[in-house]
């Protein structure tokens, strides 16, 4: 796979439409593997450890058939990025299990905010006025996901803004890693590292898993491997801040999964929280596209 140059917007929207439909699945099996539906729970670890097994095994398998041609990597950002985008999914996965999709959904959105905040110091940028509003728009609305009462709090609402703060730091490393190295080269590096940190973690809390769970894990990793193909040929193909808010279509898919797999209607508590997240994230999305000039990263999904 070469680097992709040539511009088609309307491609672009329908590689990320497609790729949220894969995220929303990864996150519906992720429910189901850290419930009793498929057998005894897995552990949010066991989880993880599946999707980078699996996902390595179809992205090396794709490599070894058209033998891209590597670059020399830059293996502190390779490692960095990959850490805590492993951090970041666990985390993801764990919450899942006890709160519905659209909520932690909504709660990741949050990623890119905790990504501008974290740029200042750690990139030297400097934050306007309408980023920070738009960041305080998409905290109010985290709040109100959280339901911050005594009555209807859920604690592990905190797994999900937890990952989002994570795979901010993430971002990070991938804005440095960005346009430096082939696609599919840093596809296979980060899943291949991921595989390694992966194994590592899952050792004390690995059980066998029914066969059921097998085949769960299994399309969890080839999910997740598609919709990071998607992501990254969709970004390739468009601007970021175009293509960004097709990738909010994740909430939709992650609530009809939920309703159809395990019942889950949205309440008007979720509605309202996801409403205002979506809108902070799509004002600071339009808002770098105005401040910026085009470019095109090739950040994919963890």
């Amino acid at each position: 796979m070469s680097p992709i140059t040539q511009q088609n917007p309307a491609l672009a929207a329908a590689f990320i439409l497609v790729a949220t439909t894969f995220i929303a699945g990864t996150m519906l099996l992720a429910k189901a593997l850290g419930t009793d539906v498929l057998g005894p729970p897995l552990h949010p670890l066991q989880i993880s450890h599946g999707r980078f097994v699996f996902a390595f095994v179809a992205i090396s398998s794709v490599a070894a058939v058209l033998r891209p041609q590597l670059t020399r990597p830059n293996w502190g950002l390779h490692i960095g990025r990959t850490s805590f985008g492993w951090a970041g999914v666990s985390l993801m996965f764990a919450s899942v299990a006890f709160i519905p999709l659209a909520d932690a959904t909504a709660i990741t959105f949050l990623n890119p905010v905790f990504a501008m905040m974290l740029a200042i110091p750690l990139l030297g940028e400097k934050v306007g006025p309408w980023r920070w509003g738009a960041a305080v728009v998409a905290l109010i609305g985290a709040m109100v996901l959280l339901r911050p009462t005594p009555a209807s709090f859920q604690p592990a609402a905190l797994l999900a803004l937890a990952a989002a703060m994570v795979m901010g730091l993430e971002l990070i490393f991938i804005k440095k890693l960005a346009n430096r190295e082939p696609p599919l080269q840093v596809l296979l590096i980060n899943n291949s590292i991921g595989l390694v940190i992966a194994s590592a973690a899952v050792l004390p809390v690995w059980q066998m898993p029914s066969p059921a769970q097998w085949a769960a894990l299994a399309a969890l990793g080839v999910l997740m491997a598609c919709a990071q193909a998607c992501f990254i040929n969709g970004m390739a193909r468009a601007d970021a801040s175009f293509v960004a808010p097709f990738s909010y279509a994740t909430l939709i898919f992650a609530a009809a999964y939920d309703f159809l797999g395990f019942g889950v209607i949205p309440d008007a508590v979720t509605v309202l929280g996801a409403v205002i997240i979506l809108t902070g994230a799509a004002v600071l999305a339009w808002r770098e596209g105005r401040q910026r000039p085009p470019k095109n990263p090739r950040a994919e999904p963890q």
